[in-house]
């Protein structure tokens, strides 16, 4: 999966291939996209040492302008896919990530699999657990 980040640079799922990736798919028009996004900055930043790192996908957002202001706003240091038709959403199995529950989340471990799958927002007491697992899973 690739496309561009907020910005207008390229960004590839590919690109983490060896890391264990917390892909996170969220909108800056959604409530509970919100509440969960400061636990999803802290833990991108305390997991970072772990090789974990975290991607978002914005979806429903035409305009960039509103969902960078969403990410500095809530000083969320990861890149971001932006996907205003939600075509990246469509690749996934519906059971994995359904395109219709914003936020998602999902943990793909070191090797490309999707270990956890999550519909509604998370907190990072919550999310910090699973991620630590699949980050101690071997290679």
């Amino acid at each position: 999966m690739e496309g561009e980040d907020l910005d207008g640079n390229p960004v590839s799922l590919d690109g983490f291939r060896g890391q264990v990736v917390v892909l996170n798919v969220w909108g800056s028009w959604c409530g509970p996209c919100r509440a969960e996004a400061d636990d999803l900055a802290r833990l991108g930043e305390s997991t970072r040492s772990q090789g974990v790192r975290f991607l978002g996908i914005n979806t429903r957002d035409r305009d960039r302008a509103a969902a960078r202001s969403f990410v500095r706003a809530h000083g969320i240091g990861f890149p971001s896919l932006h996907d205003p038709d939600g075509e990246l959403l469509l690749r996934f199995p519906p059971a994995l990530l359904n395109p219709q529950t914003i936020p998602s989340t999902l943990v793909i471990d070191r090797r490309g699999r999707v270990a956890v799958s999550i519909g509604g927002a998370v907190t990072d007491e919550e999310l910090g657990p699973l991620v630590a697992r699949v980050a101690q899973e071997a290679s």
